[in-house]
């Protein structure tokens, strides 16, 4: 029988937790979604976590995905329609959050940008040595991810289980797929004046030692754009740097006083008031 082809999905926790506000995660290169398990538990402190999995044979455009990802908040929001959304992206999924932002920005409480992958075009020699990829027999991918390791994080930063899984995680996505994916990244255009309509605050991340992207050149440039942008260069932080230890995604929105104080369950505040609610509730039962 042939391989069916799911439609991009969100990977959704254990627990849903459809009073918090909803953090939409959209991945890097491998579409997996898998490697923001080590962000996982922070978050979800304070928010109803979803994952955005795009199939590994998915060759659609941006637009495409771009209507995927809306449909399926859209969804989310039909079951909690008053919460909070952060929009979070991370290198091509940092591209895929500004299609989606602009697409439709009244959907989204904050957004965050991390090691955005616009910044490709910076990189002219990755530019041209990318349209060569296609030359590439699909035997030497395997090779290649390996080699590609050290651009991607900061090893001494990152556990020996999170590099194996990194690895494999670089190794389950088809060569095909990996050539569509920086065909994409060589197109990414984004209209500027969009960017600057964005009434929300976004927060543009970056890892200092970012050796495959320029991207502190890049969240510069985009906090030149957008209005209501704070940026944060995390010292020593690779592209990969979520997976980093030491870096807490949570930590970090708190620390930077993004999060919706007034309402979020992360507030000390609000977590009294729960507790003290929930007590008064099994009194009364």
């Amino acid at each position: 029988m042939p391989e069916v082809e799911l439609k991009p999905c969100f990977l959704t926790p254990k627990q849903v937790k459809p009073e918090y506000p909803l953090f939409v995660y959209l991945p890097g290169m491998d579409g997996t979604g898998q490697l923001l398990r080590s962000q996982t538990a922070g978050l979800e402190v304070g928010f109803d976590v979803r994952c955005l999995a795009i199939p590994r044979q998915d060759l659609t455009s941006w637009d495409v995905l771009t209507s995927n990802v809306l449909d399926l908040i859209h969804a989310e929001l039909e079951r909690s329609s008053q919460r909070p959304v952060y929009l979070c992206g991370e290198s091509f999924g940092g591209c895929l959050a500004m299609k989606v932002a602009v697409q439709a920005p009244q959907l989204f409480k904050r957004i965050i940008l991390i090691n955005p992958a616009s910044a490709f075009k910076l990189r002219p020699w990755l530019d041209w040595t990318s349209q060569l990829m296609y030359l590439v027999p699909g035997c030497f991918y395997d090779v290649g991810a390996l080699g590609l390791l050290p651009f991607l994080a900061s090893l001494p930063r990152i556990s020996r289980s999170v590099r194996h899984e990194l690895l494999k995680t670089m190794r389950s996505v088809p060569p095909e797929t990996v050539n569509w994916r920086v065909s994409m990244l060589r197109e990414f255009t984004i209209d500027e004046n969009q960017l600057r309509s964005l009434k929300q605050t976004v927060l543009l991340i970056a890892g200092a030692s970012d050796r495959l992207l320029p991207s502190v050149s890049e969240i510069q440039r985009l906090a030149t754009i957008i209005p209501h942008s704070k940026t944060l260069v995390i010292p020593d932080g690779g592209h990969a740097c979520l997976l980093e230890e030491g870096v807490n995604l949570y930590e970090i929105l708190q620390s930077h006083n993004f999060l919706d104080i007034k309402n979020h369950p992360g507030n000390t505040q609000f977590s009294l008031e729960m507790a003290k609610a929930y007590k008064i509730h099994n009194q009364a039962n």
